[in-house]
């Protein structure tokens, strides 16, 4: 077994993410978006839209600038030129992930989500699943509210005053069929999920190959987690597309012993942890980028406080009054390092990228971080289209960031 030390292993994992990959000097094209797909393996979905929707940061945070509507009709058109690039299934949560891995996806290799608990609903009701998946083939690609005016209120509605998670008897349907891969995203509209048929939104080859191998897709979905992780313990590959941990424990033992995953010890880590055989380590890292609360370089909160020393955690559902930082924190990656958060809201009415918060890591070089900063939120307010950035008033960098940002 190798062993490293945990500069190394940050480095290696850097590089995995893509954040050692150059920006592309013209204009981003599909090109480069499938460089970042390569990388990453998935994209995130989230609902919250304070500064930018969740699947268009990682992007963005790897490439710079680009018009969002490359990652839009890769996920969510088709045609015989720029045929579908992505699908949306659950993945680490609701993703984007390649069309190629949706099979794996739905071999069994992962453990059932939420949905199971729908189960009961969807047997008990056999004509209301024929009747949803009879409505989306006539209709789809079609949102669950207008699935159920389609079929005449044949489901008990949410009462009044309901939460969103109180669901309809349609929604739940359509969430369950979705969960098992019987109806997949064919398009969203203002970000509403609209269902279709997979012979509708897969490619006729994904489809025709037919079910994927459990323990195989186990083992393929592994060596993606470990292509995109650089080094990781067995709970992170696993967690990376959420396999349950006896088929996660035995893909990983038999991928060690054919050679396609090779053992490291890092040293100050406790378990032992994994990587692809050759896969990089490069001596120095540079460059800076802003990371939203879902990049799969710090969606783990104990591995990126392990691999950085950057204690993080999302604030959006705690009291306003109790948070530390703010509600939409983004971490600030400059050359290898965590050095700064930033509190970020997209003010569209006002045109303005806002910042309530900005914070320095203990030991950071302020004067350096603020430059760099500053320099990376007029990038991204251009990138949303904002005309200018606003600073606060909270946080040891507020003061400074507010007179480098004029």
């Amino acid at each position: 077994m190798d062993t490293i030390g945990a500069p190394a292993a940050r480095r290696a994992v850097l590089a995995a993410q893509g954040f050692t990959d150059p920006r592309p000097g013209g204009p981003v094209t599909r090109r480069h978006l499938q460089r970042v797909l390569d990388r990453v393996r998935l994209l995130q979905l989230d609902s919250v839209n304070v500064a930018v929707r969740a699947h268009y940061m990682p992007v963005f945070s790897r490439l710079g600038p680009y018009a969002r509507g490359l990652l839009d009709d890769a996920a969510w058109a088709h045609s015989a030129r720029r045929p579908r690039l992505l699908v949306e299934t659950w993945a680490h949560e609701a993703s984007l992930v390649p069309v190629a891995d949706w099979p794996l996806l739905q071999s069994g290799a992962k453990r059932s989500g939420w949905w199971r608990h729908y189960g009961a609903l969807v047997e008990g009701n056999p004509g209301l699943v024929e009747d949803v998946l009879a409505a989306v083939k006539e209709l789809g690609p079609v949102g669950a509210g207008e699935l159920e005016e389609a079929l005449g209120g044949a489901s008990r509605p949410r009462p009044p005053g309901a939460t969103w998670w109180e669901r309809s008897d349609v929604k739940r349907v359509c969430e369950y069929l979705f969960g098992v891969g019987a109806l997949l995203t064919g398009t969203r509209r203002h970000f509403q999920r609209l269902y279709d048929l997979p012979e509708r939104v897969l490619p006729p080859e994904v489809l025709a190959a037919g079910p994927a191998d459990p323990e195989q897709s186990a083992r393929t979905l592994l060596l993606r987690s470990a292509s995109a992780l650089g080094v990781a313990t067995e709970p992170e590959l696993r967690d990376y597309y959420r396999l349950g941990p006896v088929t996660s424990q035995r893909a990983v033992a038999e991928l060690v012993d054919a050679g396609a995953l090779a053992p490291v010890a890092v040293r100050g880590w406790e378990r032992p942890a994994y990587r692809l055989p050759g896969a990089p380590v490069p001596r120095r890292v540079t460059g800076r980028a802003l990371l939203c609360p879902f990049d799969p370089l710090v969606w783990e909160r104990e591995r990126a406080e392990r691999i950085f020393g950057f204690r993080y955690r999302i604030e959006i559902y705690v009291p306003e009054a109790k948070r530390e930082f703010g509600y939409y924190v983004f971490p600030f990656l400059l050359d290898g390092e965590l050095v700064a958060r930033v509190d970020l809201k997209a003010d569209r009415a006002a045109g303005v990228l806002r910042v309530p918060g900005a914070f320095a890591e203990p030991g950071a070089d302020t004067v350096r971080v603020v430059a760099e900063l500053a320099g990376a939120l007029r990038e991204m307010a251009r990138w949303l289209e904002l005309d200018a950035v606003v600073v606060g008033e909270r946080g040891d960098l507020a003061a400074p960031l507010a007179l480098a940002s004029r």
